[in-house]
């Protein structure tokens, strides 16, 4: 594709607000470590609550929901939307916490929850783990597919992007810190957001679409848009709906969607005003991301059918591309390339943005964990705020070169950020009740770690020797499914079960047999956080034997309204969310009726949050 004059001029305003807005940011981030990585914890609800949704935005995001609704129909959403079951549970349990907390990161939390050296160990080694080795995986994978979209539209190497567009996202990072991520995150959720309801309106009226209801009713597309997945077929309904809500939620370690919140979800919770900033961002954050942000790339999965039905149709329209990357989500990108001029620009700079606000966000958190829970805690526990802030700078230059330089030697799928995610299956569990178990502790979380990364190590060796068994068999002369049928390979969900079974009964087992952080560390945790009694009653008995009873105000707990809100939370988002496809789709009555009941819960939800957000002078426990 050739950009008109018009493109440039839309991509370069882009570029130079988001310029304009580090070095703007760069004064108040130079002051501290935590204006840099926090900007002072005075930031309101409606900022952090859209940057937490631009930096789930991911240049990769619309591509991966084109490969599952092209693949398996809108219902294949499954296996992210029940992550908004996470996410709620964060919203009215877990946001007061870790606002309470004070912490600077999510990392230090295990030196004020646990004690001893292994409390310490566990503090170090994930900062390097979540800073660097996973961290730079994922903004890898962020940059591969931008290399990918800038290839397919524009004809980008691999290396002009990197310079284009990370250049640019390095520089207002580390000048900007968090306060300058946080202010760009918004300008750039709100272009990337434009161009997706752009890129689904002119696709929708492509002349091989030809509108809304030639759409719904063309073959390729009419059995791919229901909602919820056909029983009659078990396995598929199986792996994309009843594994996700059941099992998947709360067992896996999802980046954005942590059981109890974690990375930079955490980050802006604890960059809140106060609980109440922190609950509303992440309410916002939520609302966003599931019931308002799918429904274009969805409408664009679906159009790509249309256009490009299958993978050999995608191949004949890029002949010049590498064969090995050519897959269901590049139908995505391939959509835009039919977009006409002035509109390019302004979509390819909504890609653009997709990748500098995740790319910022992973900088700037990642940095920190380097900054506070390495260099400061372990390195130079002397050094001057001006210093920390200088080698925040510098690990993020870093962080972004290394970053990069991985992103040019990887080919098609990350093998090794796919393992990275499979280790987060079981330690779900233990991230949910750390905070309302005292019995948990260090050993607890080394054991989780420990155990699911051996389990997927496992897995990954046993079908890695698998597939080597079939290639051989079809070398042999057997077809391709006569091979896979008589080895069997353990398919993915199954694996994802016994990760989740093996780590979890082994870090509960671990748990009962240690003993759990010392008393005086246990009993400063709870009157800090106040998690409630659930759970801490031994630690309340402790406190009152040595004469510092806890207050009524203290012992109070806020679960049973949480966990209520957490509940029609998310019967709001859902209700929402498919009211919207049923409008599109144009089944009016289903629609009013799902639009009337995410206006009834959503009142009901602001009831609970009034409940548990009192006006000032007054407690929860008091109403």
């Amino acid at each position: 594709m050739q950009l008109s004059f018009l493109d440039w001029g839309i991509l370069f305003l882009f570029f130079a607000i988001s310029l304009g807005v580090g070095f703007w940011a760069s004064k108040q981030a130079g002051k501290d470590s935590l204006s840099f990585f926090l900007s002072g914890r005075n930031m309101p609800w409606y900022l952090l609550g859209v940057s937490m949704v631009a930096t789930t935005f991911s240049v990769d995001t619309p591509t991966l929901v084109s490969d599952i609704v092209r693949q398996n129909g809108v219902s294949g959403n499954w296996v992210w939307w029940a992550f908004l079951m996470t996410g709620m549970l964060t919203v009215f349990v877990y946001s007061k916490l870790w606002r309470r907390s004070e912490v600077i990161t999510d990392v230090e939390f295990y030196e004020i929850r646990y004690s001893g050296r292994m409390a310490s160990f566990l503090r170090g080694f994930r900062s390097i783990y979540l800073g660097v080795v996973f961290n730079v995986a994922i903004m890898a994978a962020v940059t591969l597919a931008a290399i990918k979209v800038g290839g397919v539209m524009l004809g980008l190497s691999p290396v002009q992007v990197i310079l284009l567009a990370g250049g640019v996202t390095v520089v207002f990072s580390s000048m900007g810190g968090f306060l300058g991520v946080i202010v760009t995150d918004f300008i750039l959720f709100l272009a990337a957001m434009a161009g997706s309801i752009l890129a689904a309106v002119y696709a929708v009226h492509h002349p091989k679409v030809g509108g809304l209801a030639n759409l719904l009713s063309h073959p390729e597309v009419a059995d791919k848009l229901a909602f919820f997945p056909d029983f009659n077929h078990w396995e598929l309904a199986v792996v994309v709906f009843i594994i996700p809500v059941t099992v998947q939620w709360w067992s896996v370690w999802y980046s954005g969607a942590e059981p109890g919140g974690g990375g930079y979800v955490v980050q802006r919770m604890l960059a809140a005003k106060n609980e109440n900033h922190a609950m509303g961002a992440t309410l916002l954050f939520n609302v966003a991301h599931y019931a308002i942000r799918p429904w274009p790339w969805i409408v664009v999965a679906l159009c790509s059918l249309v256009v490009f039905p299958d993978l050999e149709a995608i191949r004949s329209a890029f002949p010049d591309l590498d064969p090995s990357i050519i897959g269901h989500d590049l139908a995505y990108p391939a959509m835009l390339t039919l977009l006409p001029a002035g509109l390019v620009g302004l979509v390819f700079a909504s890609l653009l943005a997709a990748y500098m606000s995740t790319m910022s966000s992973c900088l700037n958190l990642g940095s920190s964990y380097l900054v506070n829970d390495l260099y400061k805690r372990f390195i130079k526990p002397e050094a001057e705020e001006k210093e920390l802030v200088a080698v925040g700078r510098i690990s993020t230059l870093l962080l972004m070169l290394i970053a990069s330089v991985l992103a040019l030697f990887l080919q098609n799928a990350l093998s090794a950020f796919n393992l990275l995610l499979q280790i987060g299956a079981g330690t779900g569990l233990l991230f949910i009740l750390r905070w309302f178990w005292y019995r948990i502790n260090p050993y607890s979380e080394l054991t989780a770690m420990l155990v699911s990364f051996l389990v997927a190590l496992g897995f990954m060796v046993l079908e890695n020797h698998q597939s080597g068994q079939v290639q051989a068999l079809i070398g042999l002369g057997m077809d391709p499914e006569s091979a896979a049928a008589q080895i069997r390979p353990l398919k993915t969900h199954v694996q994802l079960l016994l990760g989740v079974g093996i780590t979890t009964f082994s870090w509960l087992l671990v748990t009962l047999l240690t003993r759990p952080s010392s008393m005086d560390t246990l009993e400063a945790f709870y009157r800090r956080v106040r998690p409630g009694r659930i759970g801490w009653r031994k630690i309340i008995e402790y406190a009152a034997s040595q004469d510092r009873h806890f207050s009524k105000h203290e012992k109070h707990s806020d679960i049973p309204q949480g966990v209520l809100g957490m509940v029609l939370g998310c019967m709001a988002v859902y209700s929402a969310l498919f009211a919207t496809g049923s409008w599109i789709y144009g089944h009016v009555a289903i629609a009013v009726w799902l639009s009337l009941s995410a206006l009834i819960t959503s009142w009901l939800v602001f009831r609970i949050w009034s409940r548990m957000n009192p006006p000032e002078g007054r407690q929860a426990s008091d109403l």
